[in-house]
């Protein structure tokens, strides 16, 4: 049973799904290479698939996908992923969106402080 009703993840991916059909029928050409190219990054190799799906979820909280999150949460699911591994995995996307805020963070501060000097300088 789900914890909370904020969206609606699976209807999400039900709304979503026809118009996806339709885009893959108008950039045919497009699509296909994107599919493929999905096909081929969780394929399963040195990393098995779940572990990629996982690292797909991180990615989509991280850039804040929500169609992204529907489908690879989904994807993970099904690969066998469970909520606590799920969890971990959104724990690091948020760790990797503080990580470089803070990191933008001392850029900014650091810009203030050379334009500062900059009209300092001007008088």
């Amino acid at each position: 049973m789900a914890k909370s009703s904020f969206k609606d993840w699976p209807g999400m991916a039900k709304a979503l799904n026809p118009a996806v059909g339709e885009l893959h029928k108008s950039a045919s050409g497009p699509m296909k290479a994107f599919h493929d190219m999905g096909a081929a990054a969780l394929e399963a190799g040195a990393l098995d698939t779940k572990t990629k799906e996982l690292m797909a979820v991180a990615i989509s909280v991280a850039v804040r996908c929500d169609p992204c999150v529907t489908y690879h949460v989904a994807a993970a699911r099904k690969q066998g992923a469970s909520r606590e591994e799920i969890a971990e995995t959104v724990g690091l996307a948020i760790y990797m969106e503080a990580g470089p805020s803070a990191m933008y963070a001392a850029q900014a501060l650091e810009a203030y402080d050379q334009w500062d000097e900059a009209f300092a300088a001007k008088g």
